[in-house]
Order: structure tokens, then C-alpha cells, then sequence
């Protein structure tokens, strides 16, 4: 692996760390401290991630235009202005306002951080953006513990926290991504229509993406009302966050464990992408019977190795897909995709308990899972129609 991508790698964990001290609390937050319904509680995270919708694919077309340096600076700067704001505010206004302003800035930073690991390693494949998970991972299993320990004593301190890592993040940005990659000339959306109409890589990329999406609606239920389910079940705060831990250090050693899968299937991405979405699924029907806080830990082991097969396959897809030049706006377009699925999870899983109960949510939402299936099958569908019309 490249130097490069080392460095691209650790500015992931270190971007990871901070974001994470603020994901799996911010319902529990919002729902314990600040007294709001989880159905509140969804609209704020709705909030938060819309905006990231808007700040992923502005940020991908940024990297097209501007260069991944530039806008890792931008998107950085932003979320430490917000992040500033939150340490002394983060009564319920202020938290709204901020938090939905980090959606956006950390929406502008990661489809760069993805363009660029494929930009500076581009023969790593499936490698290189297995490596940025694995970094995110080890990001979210170090970021959540501390979180829990620093929450226990004064929650509002996990402010100061997130603010320290992004600080952290902007000086690695700042020396070390200057001449990473370079940059990619004055490429737009509006430029690319043509592309678009012409070309069957893109109608893939949202046919996949759709997919993506749709686990995002039921992955981000363990951030927000399984979260307070298992906290009303006795599940303490800091056992909650020690699942978080636990996800990440079975994907590091999980590693050696699914190596084989990813062997024997290395060159069939589709294949590896359905055996993790039947693993996902098992692991969601699990939880929904879930009571204690070894059987939440358990359910969370089933659901991480099948997100070590699925979530390194979709970047890898888009980079694959993309037209040279066009990196920025199709890691863009598939982060967008996870994010939307962010913005609708905490909504349709606060309003589907506040009228159903926690066990029927579970269910209704897992049983999406079956537009993932058929949107992994079919994907690539359009690429072969191209390819016989040109034969």
C-alpha cells in the first residue's frame, strides 16, 4: 500500500474518532437530556442528514472541480465553526442549527476522502476502499467507547471532544494532503449531462445506490431507537457504547475470518454483496427479540460481518463505474445514497415505535431488505445491454 494511502487512511480514523463521540448519543441526548420524543428526535436527525445529503454531493463535485486538498479544507473549517458553537450552546435551538450544519460539512469531506483513496491507489481495488472502512470502523469502536466514559461524567464534554478530533483532522489536511492527489480539472454536473445520458455505468451506480440506501434505512436503527430501547431494557450507557467497540474490533479481526469469502469471490463483488445482505438480515431478525445486553452484543457480532462483505463493495462499485475525471461526483452520488437512508432510518423508526412498538418496527424495516436483493442482482443489468448493443 502507498504512503499516500496511509496518510488518506489515518485522516479517516482521526475524522472517524471525532464524528463518532456524537452518533450513537445524539438520540439518547436529545431524548434523556434534552426531554424530546424520539419522534422529534428523528426529525433532528432527518435535519442533520439531509444536509449531508446536500454536502456529499456538493463535496464530490468539489473534488471534480477544486481538488480533494481544497475541499477537505473547506468542509473541515465548517465543522469546527459549528463544533465551536456547540461547546457553549447545545441547548435545543442551537443543537438543531449546529448539528445540521455538521451534517453538511461532513457530508463535503468524505466523498474526497473516497475519491481520493482511489485516485492515489488505483490498483488496489476492492483493497483500497476496504482499507478506508476498516479505518472508519477502528474510528467508530474507539470514538464511541471514550464517548461513553466521557458522557458518564458530563455528557456535554463529548462537544469539546468531537471539536479536538476535527481540529486534529484539518491540521493532517492542512500539511499532509496539499499535493496528495492532484486535481482534476473544472469537471461539473452540468458538464456531465451528456455522460449521464450516454453512458450505462451511471443508471448501475443508481441502481446500486438505491440498495445502499435501503440499508442505511435499518442500519442506522442501532444509532437511534434501538439505542433507547435497549437503554429502557436496562442496558447501560456505557455498555451501549462498548457494542459500538465491540463492531469495530470484530471487523479488525474478522478480517482473516471472511478472507476466503473475498478470495474465492474476488472479482464477483455482486456475490459477496449477497451473501453479507443475508448475514444483515439474519442479524436484524435477531435483534428484534433481543432483551438483554449479551443478546444486543450478539446481534450486533451477526450484523458486523455481514457489513465487512457489503459496505466495501458499494465505493468500490462507483470507482469502478466512473468515468475518469467524474471520481468526486459518483463517490458523491453513493455517499448521498447512504446518507438519505440516515435521514429517513431515525424517522420511519420513531414514528413505526411511537405507533407500533420497537419488535414490529424491527420487522416492517427488515423486510425492506428485499429491494436490496433485487437492486444487487440487477444492477449491472444496464452495462450488459450496452455491451451487446455495441457487439
Amino acid at each position: 500500500m502507498p504512503k499516500r494511502a496511509w496518510l488518506l487512511i489515518f485522516g479517516m480514523f482521526i475524522n472517524i474518532v471525532g464524528a463518532s463521540f456524537l452518533w450513537p448519543l445524539n438520540t439518547i441526548y436529545m431524548h434523556e437530556y434534552l426531554g424530546k420524543t424520539l419522534t422529534v428526535a428523528g426529525f433532528v436527525l432527518m435535519a442533520n442528514a439531509g444536509a449531508g445529503v446536500i454536502g456529499n454531493l456538493l463535496g464530490g463535485m468539489l473534488f471534480d472541480k477544486l481538488g480533494g486538498y481544497r475541499t477537505l479544507m473547506l468542509g473541515s473549517v465548517i465543522s469546527i465553526l459549528a463544533l465551536i458553537v456547540l461547546v457553549f450552546r447545545h441547548d435545543f435551538v442551537p443543537y438543531v442549527i449546529f448539528l445540521t450544519i455538521l451534517g453538511f460539512s461532513s457530508g463535503i469531506v468524505f466523498p474526497s476522502l473516497y475519491a481520493m483513496i482511489g485516485a492515489v491507489w488505483p490498483e488496489g481495488g476492492r483493497k483500497a476502499f476496504n482499507a478506508m472502512y476498516l479505518a472508519n470502523n477502528i474510528g467508530v469502536a474507539i470514538g464511541p467507547a471514550v464517548a461513553g466514559l466521557v458522557a458518564a461524567r458530563n455528557i456535554d464534554a463529548i462537544f469539546s471532544a468531537n471539536l479536538a478530533f476535527y481540529i486534529g483532522f484539518l491540521f493532517l489536511a492542512f500539511f499532509g494532503y496539499r499535493n496528495l492527489v492532484a486535481d482534476t480539472g473544472p469537471a461539473t454536473v452540468l458538464n456531465q449531462r451528456k455522460e449521464i445520458r450516454q453512458k450505462a455505468p451511471f443508471y448501475a451506480l443508481l441502481i446500486i445506490s438505491l440498495g445502499y440506501l435501503v440499508t442505511w434505512i435499518i442500519y442506522s436503527q442501532w444509532s437511534t431507537t434501538i439505542s433507547t430501547h435497549a437503554l429502557s431494557l436496562g442496558v447501560t450507557l456505557t455498555q451501549y457504547s462498548l457494542i459500538w467497540t465491540v463492531n469495530g474490533v470484530v471487523i479488525l479481526l474478522g478480517q482473516p475470518i471472511i478472507a476466503p469469502i473475498v478470495k474465492r469471490f474476488e472479482n464477483q463483488l455482486k456475490v459477496q454483496m449477497l451473501i453479507g445482505l443475508t448475514i444483515f438480515f439474519g442479524s436484524f431478525i435477531f435483534v428484534s427479540f433481543a432483551e438483554t445486553f449479551g443478546q444486543f452484543l450478539m446481534a450486533m457480532v451477526v450484523l458486523t460481518f455481514g457489513e465487512i462483505l457489503l459496505w466495501p463493495a458499494i465505493p468500490t462499485i462507483a470507482n469502478q463505474l466512473a468515468p475518469k475525471g467524474r471520481n468526486g461526483f459518483y463517490q458523491g452520488i453513493v455517499n448521498s445514497a447512504a446518507t438519505i437512508g440516515k435521514m429517513i432510518g431515525p424517522v420511519a423508526g420513531g414514528v413505526f415505535v411511537d405507533l407500533y412498538d420497537m419488535h414490529t418496527m424491527i420487522l416492517m424495516l427488515t423486510s425492506l431488505l428485499l429491494i436490496t436483493f433485487i437492486t444487487t442482482v440487477v444492477y449491472d443489468r444496464p452495462l450488459r445491454k450496452a455491451e451487446q448493443l455495441r457487439q
